[in-house]
């Protein structure tokens, strides 16, 4: 047995790529339009997976877009959340600030912090290696809502 991707599906798929491309530095890597069923998938796989992910070695992120969608996405309470590690969690966390993205749990500790997807998918950040100092203003922040 192999893992090979976890689904999630996007109500509106320029801004869900935004997010999980530009913001948190995932790479398409497979897109397939499907005009009989109107709906499109795009397998996205982070930045040092990209390699083996031509191959189908590497687990993917599939965004699934109805194009016809307008019904209200949720995650339900038995879906948890995805974990990514990071180069640097203080950056990201900055960029992602500086995008708009509230910061759910900071990452006061220098490891941690959880993010939401624009669908309200939580996204777990652990920082590569070794925890950073515990810095300000991450060190005061609160949290904001649920994660």
């Amino acid at each position: 047995m192999r893992y090979l991707h976890t689904m999630i599906r996007v109500r509106n798929l320029k801004a869900s790529l935004e997010f999980w491309c530009n913001l948190l530095g995932l790479v398409e890597v497979k897109r397939t339009d499907y005009e009989s069923g109107r709906f499109t998938l795009v397998f996205l796989a982070a930045a040092l997976d990209e390699e083996s992910a031509e191959g189908a070695k590497a687990p993917l992120l599939e965004l699934t877009h109805n194009w016809d969608g307008d019904e209200e996405l949720n995650t339900g309470r038995s879906w948890g959340h995805l974990a990514y590690e990071v180069d640097d969690i203080y950056q990201l966390c900055q960029n992602l600030i500086d995008a708009g993205v509230v910061i759910n749990r900071p990452p006061r500790d220098g490891h941690m912090a959880f993010v939401k997807s624009p669908d309200n998918v939580s996204i777990e950040l652990l920082q590569f290696g070794s925890a950073l100092a515990p810095t300000e203003p991450w060190i005061s922040m609160p949290n904001v809502g649920s994660w």
